[in-house]
Parts: structure tokens; sequence; C-alpha cells
């Protein structure tokens, strides 16, 4: 996100901290290694956050259950398939759209490789919005990463937005809304005490899990509206392929 309270020098000195910290405990990835601003890294006790998350009563109900590309809950995506809930996420980026994991379709032997960001697309299947209207129906949990956040479940993040892109398409087709849950893992030193104001785009977390807590927020401030076709970055539309879509489709109706 970009809270739009902040100057860009004292943003900057926000990342600059809590990047310091997290290089500490942060794992490298083979792509990026410690650029920790152009991805989210996974973390020393994300296992344990896993745990937390698996725990509460809003993961335990879903049925689907959108997980982001994160390198931080990638064993979420494998526990999930674990315990039989059908997982959505999108590629890097989201350039290559929506992918869908199906415990009921992929072998047993093969959850872990599918839950990698390396495998899901060998062993998931690819949908469009049309696709994840039409079968799925209903997203119950939403599961992100992120630079850092706030105790009000306002993310600080890299700047793109993907999360709140992925929200506000999956809000316009109708397949998430008020009743699904949204939540952040990070590690402790990615949680802020900071005062932020929102953009209307920003997607909150009504809970934020570290290894040592669960954060419940009260309120979590959530956009009803979906694309904001007019503040999108210069060339998401080129890239991302399922904007294209929700752009085609804008204007018709989802029961066609």
């Amino acid at each position: 996100m970009s809270p739009s309270n902040l100057p860009p020098s004292h943003k900057s000195s926000i990342r600059t901290k809590v990047w310091a910290e997290l290089r500490k405990v942060a794992l490298p990835d083979s792509r990026f290694h410690h650029d920790y601003s152009s991805f989210i890294a996974d973390f020393i006790g994300s296992s344990h956050a896993t745990d937390l998350l698996t725990s509460l009563p809003c993961y335990e109900s879903a049925r689907t259950i959108f997980i982001a590309p994160d390198n931080c809950i990638q064993e979420l995506r494998y526990r999930a398939l674990l315990d039989g809930k059908i997982v959505l996420v999108t590629t890097y980026g989201i350039r290559r759209g929506f992918w869908v994991l199906d415990p009921d379709v992929i072998p047993r032997e093969k959850w872990e490789m599918a839950s990698l960001l390396d495998g899901m697309e060998r062993l998931g299947r690819h949908v469009t919005l049309a696709e994840i209207k039409r079968e799925i129906g209903r997203i119950d949990l939403m599961v992100t990463g992120t630079g850092a956040i706030n105790l009000q479940g306002l993310r600080f993040g890299k700047g793109h937005g993907f999360f709140d892109l992925e929200w506000a398409m999956l809000c316009e087709i109708g397949v998430a809304g008020e009743g699904t849950r949204t939540v952040a893992v990070v590690h402790e030193c990615q949680v802020l005490d900071e005062e932020l104001r929102g953009e209307e785009w920003d997607t909150g977390c009504d809970f934020v899990v570290t290894s040592e807590r669960v954060i419940g927020v009260e309120g979590a401030s959530k956009p009803r509206r979906g694309i904001l076709w007019d503040r999108l970055e210069e060339g998401m539309l080129e890239d991302i392929e399922s904007l294209r879509e929700l752009r085609s489709l804008k204007g018709r109706s989802w029961s066609e």
C-alpha cells in the first residue's frame, strides 16, 4: 500500500528499517536472493505462523482459500491441500492469471510440488475469472504475505498492490466480499506501530499472524468497489491477463 499521509522519505525509511530487520530472519529467494524489495520472503518461524493460522475458525470452516504466491505461505498452500481445501493462487505478479489446486484432482504425492510456484502450473489448472465465478462461486478466505503491516491491518508493501488487485477482481465478479476474511502472514519485525491512512483501494486484513501471535483486527478496511481502472499502474493492463479479461467482460451479466 502507499499511505497517503506519509511523505516519500518517511515511507522509504520505514521500508529500510523493516528490511534491515527482516534480513536477519528471512530466507533468500533463488531469483531475487536478498533483495527483499522485490519479493515477499519466507522467514524463520513461518511454519509456526502456519500452525496458528490453521487453528483459526475462519480457516477451519473455509472450503476455498485464495493464497497469494508469496514465499512465506508456501507451506500454507501445502497444508490447505492436506486439509482437503481447494486453493486458488495467482502466478507471480498475476501475469498469467489464476490457477486452481484441487486435492480431489491432483494426486496426493504431488500436493507439495503443487504448492510451489514452479509446480502449480504443471499440476494445477488455469482458470479464467468467468470459470472462477461459475465453478468456485465463493472465496471464504484470502491470505497474503506483505512487506509490513500495522496493528490496524493496513499493509505497507512493495507498492504494486497485487493483493488489492486480486481482491478487487474477485469482488467484481462476486466471489469475494463482506463474508470473506483476509489474513496477513508476517514476521514480528514486520508488524508496525504506525498510524497509517489507507487509500480507497487498500485491502485491510482481519487477522495478522506471526510465529508468536494472532492479532485480530476489528473493522478492517475493505474496498467495496472493484477495479479502479484510472488508478492502475502504467503497464498493468498490458501485463495482467485477468485485468484484460475483466475489462472485456465489463458490462455483461455474470449469469450469462
